[in-house]
């Protein structure tokens, strides 16, 4: 039998895509290149909320740079977000659903010049970017540079850009000290221009840590000369260097879901996107790893309502997958929220791994990011045992000092309600890499509100991640 080419093929032969994906054995996902700890992950955790910190993310995303006439098109045909009132020098995040409603992924769109974009994020959102472009009968050119190897084993890194953040309450003063004098805090996703180190650095307005904040980007062969600027200039601020260690736990406390499952393996309207993504796709080789069993993969789909995107859902233009949208009762559909998990269960989890009397012990939970696949999966399930919601993103808080993970629940729980997350996997684990041999336990959560971080929620200017205090 020959190999499979494309994923269409590899499901076919696999027989049920939750199998295939919940014993992947492609590893831990991995934030490559950048040094795990500069300092430790608790002191870095701790800057992004009372000091300043460094973040680079010059390696896990892909950047698409989308170029021609019908750029804007093929964005504004993909994607659930209004184009009204988005312009050059303006970001906006990009959601694009399947035709069944179901979303695919999501990344942030740079609109650079008049007829040039740059999406920079995950996988699954660019490949479907780049079979629309393909297919689609689009006057664009697409330059596609992946995220650099999880495992590079020695060999040379580069990108076409690098890509820093400057976060934290004392991150303005080391902007503008960089820059020489005042800088104008623009709007939220907003871009202009700032100095460094004697060159002209392109910026994004952000705020992820609750504060004013800055991306900032540029050409790769001029990184070191950048960071070591920005170092210098924070060193008297309290800036540090956040490692990859730390760095993705950062959006436990401020609410977004990095990786939901990309909803493209059933329906007969996505067979020639699965026939056109290869075998060794992001799609095929990824993994589901949790306690919530389906034998139906489309019961680990999401709607945009369901993890946060709600408020981006524009009807106003045309787009794949509106119908099915527009046919959804809003009012019924899960919501986002934060869990704070119970910290006597917690102790419990820890308190395994050195009980030399048992057979087995809990779930290994790593810190301070706890996820152990692509995409994650945990039954939450309410006091009668009914599951209740689906745990998708996990990990400690070394400012809150709590297990939280983001979830999508019932529409009618409400804030402040205990649930309970089941940690670990069935009948001892899947075969997965990343899993030891474990049992399962109900640890107990508190429904709470996205994001998390009272300073985030009420200073994060990003409409998606807020959330209301009471249900």
């Amino acid at each position: 039998m020959s190999k499979p080419a494309n994923l269409e093929q590899v499901l076919a032969a696999a027989g049920n895509p939750v199998e295939l994906l919940r014993n992947s054995q492609i590893g831990a996902y991995v934030y490559p290149v950048v040094a795990p700890e500069f300092s430790n992950w608790r002191t870095e955790q701790w800057a992004w909320r009372h000091g300043a910190v460094l973040f680079d993310q010059s390696h896990h995303m892909v950047n698409l740079f989308i170029n021609g006439k019908d750029a804007l098109k093929l964005l504004t045909d993909t994607m659930i977000n209004s184009p009204k009132g988005w312009a050059v020098n303006k970001a906006k995040q990009y959601v694009p659903v399947t035709d069944y409603g179901h979303v695919i992924g999501d990344g942030i769109i740079f609109w650079e010049a008049e007829e040039s974009f740059c999406y920079v994020g995950r996988a699954p959102a660019a490949n479907w970017l780049m079979y629309h472009a393909e297919k689609g009968g689009y006057n664009v050119d697409i330059i596609h540079d992946d995220r650099s190897p999880s495992r590079p084993m020695g060999k040379p890194v580069t990108r076409k850009y690098w890509r820093f953040q400057i976060q934290g309450p004392n991150a303005w003063a080391v902007i503008e000290k960089l820059n020489g004098g005042p800088l104008e805090q623009l709007r939220f996703f907003n871009m202009a221009e700032m100095n460094i180190a004697g060159r002209k650095v392109r910026t994004l307005r952000h705020g992820m840590a609750g504060a004013p904040g800055l991306e900032i980007w540029g050409p790769y062969e001029e990184m070191e000369e950048v960071r070591a600027a920005i170092v210098e200039a924070g060193k008297d601020l309290g800036l540090i260097q956040v490692g990859s260690r730390a760095y993705p736990s950062n959006t436990l406390e401020s609410g977004w879901i990095p990786s939901p499952l990309p909803a493209i393996y059933t329906g007969e309207k996505l067979k020639a996107y699965r026939e056109w993504l290869p075998a060794n796709s992001y799609e095929a080789s990824g993994a589901i790893g949790g306690s919530f069993v389906s034998n139906n993969i489309e019961d680990y789909y999401t709607n945009p309502y369901e993890i946060g995107y709600g408020p981006f859902v524009k009807f106003d233009h045309d787009f794949i997958g509106r119908d099915a949208l527009e046919k959804l009762d809003v009012s019924t559909q899960r919501k986002k929220v934060t869990l704070a998990w119970n910290g006597e269960d917690m102790a419990k989890i820890y308190a395994s791994l050195f009980d030399t009397e048992a057979d087995s012990h809990y779930k290994f939970f790593d810190l301070p990011l706890a996820n152990y696949a692509n995409t994650n999966a945990d039954a939450v399930v309410d006091a009668d045992g009914t599951t209740v919601g689906i745990s998708m993103f996990t990990g400690y808080s070394y400012n809150e000092k709590r297990a939280l993970s983001l979830a999508t629940v019932d529409h009618e729980i409400p804030v402040g309600t205990e649930l309970k997350v089941i940690w670990g996997e069935e009948n001892g684990g899947t075969r997965k890499t990343t899993v030891e041999p474990h049992k399962q336990i109900a640890v107990r959560a508190v429904v709470s509100p996205v994001p998390y971080s009272v300073a985030v929620r009420e200073g994060y200017e990003g409409e998606w991640r807020k959330a209301p205090v009471t249900a």
